[in-house]
């Protein structure tokens, strides 16, 4: 995925951030494709600062622009999506300070879908400037780390091997809790 990314970035040439901004704010507004393969075309494509830059710019601009979405025009489905989230549900009744540490620590979190501060604030009560500086500088810690394990699992190095066997033991033990929390059928009949 993420090599099929830099050549389409390599084809637009001097463009390439340009249209890497873009892919991030439609990625972070649809709430589907995960970012970090962006981030991580970003970091193979511009080096690793320039390109956790330019992930950062249209991460922070499609949070915004979602935002602005969300409450212009989707504000009913939002609720709807908000039901998946039950932890989200206390952004949406959140003002002021306790918003703001809301949407920071839910953006604080890498690998997080973003779509959940966004759709909780946009329903909710949620000034624009209010989200859009907790969501960006939420985004600044959680974008570097993000891009740090990028950065170390494409280079394959020993750190990079340490980064992917962590996620994928938390990935199995996120996946065992869920199937052990699923009822169990009743074969007694």
């Amino acid at each position: 995925m993420t090599e099929s990314l830099v050549e389409l970035l390599r084809h637009y040439g001097m463009y390439a951030a340009l249209v890497s901004i873009g892919l991030n704010v439609l990625a972070t507004i649809s709430g589907v494709f995960p970012t970090f393969f962006i981030t991580a075309a970003n970091i193979v494509l511009f080096g690793f600062w320039t390109g956790a830059f330019v992930s950062f710019l249209g991460e922070s601009l499609g949070a915004v622009t979602a935002f602005l979405l969300y409450r212009a025009g989707f504000r009913s489905s939002a609720q709807t999506a908000l039901n998946r989230y039950p932890r989200a549900k206390a952004l949406i009744n959140a003002q002021g300070r306790e918003a703001f540490q809301l949407i920071f620590l839910l953006r604080l979190l890498p690998f997080a879908p973003a779509v959940v501060s966004t759709l909780g604030a946009a329903v909710g009560k949620t000034s624009l400037l209010l989200f859009a500086t907790a969501s960006t500088l939420g985004k600044i810690p959680a974008l570097l780390m993000e891009a740090y394990a990028v950065h170390e699992v494409t280079r394959f190095q020993l750190t990079g091997k340490i980064i992917l066997v962590v996620l994928a033991l938390w990935l199995a033990y996120d996946v065992s809790k869920r199937l052990r929390k699923r009822p169990r059928p009743d074969h007694s009949l």
